[in-house]
């Protein structure tokens, strides 16, 4: 496989969970979400936390999706790292 590909996918999967920090971050700072940068990133991050947030109920005030969401893209990472030979 070529490495610009294993590279591609690598970072892709860093630049999802470097989004997901972001919107936690986010939703501290900007709450209505009136800012254009925390709607460019609930877009991108909202098809990954979506799903989760249907299966893991809040706790409370606390939501633990994005740790759920940034534990299983780097357990992924992981396995597709192995998977394409890195």
């Amino acid at each position: 496989m070529s490495e610009f590909f294993v590279t591609f996918v690598l970072l892709l999967f860093r630049a999802l969970n470097y989004a997901i920090f972001a919107r936690v971050i986010l939703s501290w700072v900007d709450q209505m979400g009136a800012w254009q940068i925390t709607r460019i990133i609930r877009d991108i991050t909202e098809p990954i936390l979506g799903p989760l947030r249907r299966v893991i109920p809040m706790m409370g005030m606390m939501d633990f999706t994005p740790i759920v969401a940034i534990l299983l893209l780097q357990v992924i990472e992981q396995l597709v790292s192995q998977a394409l030979g890195r």
